[in-house]
């Protein structure tokens, strides 16, 4: 028998639907019934590929006592995180508001009115873990509200009034030596031998090691480059990355990047794409190469949707075990590779003992080459994953996220161009039409789509990011039509998630069923759409001259108040943002179109990074205010101006003088 999970598409709110609990969606008609019912509601947010959220599933929602215990005392709602990352952020905001570290499967009790009053993450069906058992938690929460209902109504209160108070708002000076500072602070906490945080777990990061990257090549100052170099040479090798499938697990348990936690984000890949990129290019390292070539593999294989879109993630258990199709024994691994086992075990670490957990996790972080060339180890790995591809599976989350579409559209963008990948551009390209011309109604994105079922309204981050995408779209192909599109989903910001404030809130101003607008300006896991949005409209400035998009940059980061600055690592993609707006850096090709013009942008990707390409016949759609306004192709050839705020060089032909430019600027 199923309960009312049965008719939603989310796959993982489908995981559920055979449970003995009855679940409902959230939606009005849950709320009205918990309203009448006067029953507080059990909320549970969790995610397909989370890996405690099968835990708490299996031990307590497929346990008919338990499902009795929570069906007798409670109105039971279940939530995708990821469908829903409005109601997620709300909730676990009043869950660090009680001083308990966020995490899922995030359990929160709330009053009838959809209050939260107190909360947990996991809770085990018998007491361990220093946890106390579910069911104790459930009598307990229902006999506090009888015997104490005035300590209730208090945390309600003032949960209520966390949720809704407004940040504190301070103009925010902006000047290069915050950004020094920033770094600087950054650098210190940075581990030098395994790269990443000091500690563990360990996440990659990427909104930080963006910013240090950016930093590091404006001031210009080296160290700050090598250690996002090293980090990512230490995730490259480590047993987060996959090595036979390609791809990131989303983090690391210890603080050498050895055992992940086996889930794949989509959005992870996405980010660490773009930043390999990046790197790529400046360093023409072998290793980054092939973690791109090998992750797009991946991507295009596993994460492709009918259409060209991305699923959302995959599952870190298999057969109701973590890792599991994952990890080797040194036996197996000998069966299956007979003569070449053991230059291959001495490559990858693995050993009869194994390296966790009584099994081996591929990994190369101790490794400094050996007998076997790449060209070597390439068809023993293949062999590896023929044979891994014959075990059970891990679950594919096949919902179409906007939001983390938009970041794995930009990052194939940008490795389409560095690797000269046309094949990846048509791939990006694909993806992002089936973003843009399906999940949007009246000019508006929606949040996820899966079959013909989509979520509406989307969220900020839809809009900011498939923004993102436009724009690198943009850079790699010059088609003005992506100008139009980053302008029009920038847009759609201002008209339904503007705070007063000036910031953004996640949620739309249409969205009728939270008892707050969720507004931070703060990263999580994906960088923060007040971030993105400031970073996109200063490009869209440099592409346009028009002042609106530089007054909106400015009008975000301002809003930012005491935040940027006081909370480096959260608030990495504003302070990304704010270095663009301080060097409006960008290079203007004017000129016909051909190989000359094409020589041109490449330089300037190469030598000039950090800048934004105008790259077009003529300046004549640049307003005014733009410095490169009125910019000429001398004498009818291809002509380059590097521009810094409102000053450009001299005209520039060659992409020998263009190259040497960005070496005499540093």
């Amino acid at each position: 028998m199923t309960n009312r999970l049965a008719g939603e598409t989310s796959p993982y709110l489908l995981q559920h639907a055979d449970n003995p609990v009855d679940w409902w969606p959230w939606n009005a008609e849950a709320l009205a019934h918990a309203r009448d019912a006067g029953k507080p509601i059990l909320l549970s947010i969790g995610y397909a590929a989370c890996h405690w959220c099968h835990v708490m599933a299996h031990e307590s929602f497929e346990d008919s006592e338990t499902a009795d215990l929570m069906n007798r005392l409670f109105v039971n709602i279940k939530v995708d995180r990821e469908e829903r990352p409005d109601i997620d952020q709300i909730y676990m905001s009043a869950l660090q508001a009680l001083g308990v570290p966020g995490g899922w499967p995030l359990t929160m009790f709330l009053t009838p009115d959809g209050a939260p009053f107190w909360g947990g993450t996991y809770f085990p069906k018998v007491g361990r873990y220093g946890q106390p058992a579910f069911a104790d938690v459930l009598n307990g929460i229902v006999a506090t509200m009888a015997s104490k209902p005035d300590d209730v109504g208090q945390n309600r209160d003032a949960l209520l009034h966390h949720l809704r108070k407004k940040r504190q708002q301070r103009g925010t000076r902006l000047d290069g030596q915050m950004l020094d500072l920033a770094a600087d602070k950054l650098f210190s906490i940075m581990d030098a031998v395994n790269g990443g945080f000091q500690g563990a777990p360990k996440f990659p990061q990427v909104m930080v090691l963006d910013l240090l990257w950016r930093i590091g090549l404006r001031r210009p100052e080296p160290k700050f480059v090598s250690v996002v170099e090293h980090t990512l040479e230490r995730i490259s090798n480590g047993g987060i990355y996959d090595h036979l499938g390609g791809g990131y697990s989303r983090y690391s348990v210890d603080e050498r990047w050895l055992a992940p936690h086996f889930e794949k984000m989509l959005y992870d890949n996405g980010l660490l794409l773009e930043l390999l990129a990046r790197a790529c290019r400046k360093s023409g390292s072998e290793l980054f190469r092939r973690r791109i070539e090998e992750t797009v593999t991946w991507l295009l294989r596993d994460m492709a949707l009918e259409g060209g879109a991305f699923a959302a993630s995959l599952d870190a258990d298999s057969e109701g075990e973590e890792g599991r199709a994952y990890v080797w024994s040194r036996e197996e691994v000998e069966d299956i590779l007979g003569a070449g086992a053991d230059d291959f075990c001495g490559v990858y670490d693995v050993t009869a003992g194994g390296n966790w957990e009584g099994h081996n996790i591929l990994n190369r972080l101790a490794s400094h080459g050996g007998p076997l060339t790449e060209d070597q180890l390439a068809p023993l790995r293949q062999k590896l994953l023929e044979h891994r591809n014959r075990r059970v599976q891990p679950g594919r989350d096949d919902k179409c996220l906007a939001d983390w579409n938009g970041l794995a559209i930009a990052g194939l963008a940008e490795v389409a161009i560095a690797l000269d990948r046309p094949d990846w551009l048509d791939a990006a390209k694909c993806a992002y039409r089936f973003v843009a011309d399906s999940m949007q109604k009246d000019g508006r994105l929606c949040h996820s789509a899966r079959g013909a079922q989509r979520v509406f309204p989307g969220m900020a981050t839809d809009h900011a990011n498939m923004a993102k995408a436009a724009l690198a779209l943009h850079q790699a192909t010059f088609d003005p039509v992506y100008i139009d599109d980053a302008s029009r989903w920038i847009e759609e910001l201002d008209r339904h998630y503007q705070a007063e404030d000036g910031s953004y809130c996640l949620s739309a101003d249409d969205a009728d069923d939270l008892i707050v607008r969720p507004q931070s300006v703060m990263d999580e896991a994906t960088p923060n759409a007040n971030g993105i949005a400031a970073g996109i409209s200063v490009d869209l400035y440099l592409l346009t001259g028009r002042s609106a998009h530089l007054e909106r940059a400015d009008r975000i980061l301002g809003s930012a108040g005491t935040a940027v600055g006081r909370n480096v690592v959260g608030t990495a993609s504003l302070m990304s943002a704010f270095a663009r707006r301080l060097d409006l850096q960008t290079v203007a090709i004017v000129g016909p179109s051909g190989p000359v013009r094409d020589d041109l942008a490449r330089t300037a990707r190469h030598y000039w990074p950090m800048a934004v390409l105008f790259v077009a016949e003529s300046t004549g759609d640049l307003e005014d205010g733009h410095p490169a306004a009125g910019k000429t192709a001398i004498e009818g050839l291809p002509t380059a101006y590097v521009c810094s705020g409102q000053q450009c060089s001299l005209p520039i032909h060659e992409p020998e003088e263009l190259a040497a430019l960005a070496v005499n600027a540093l």
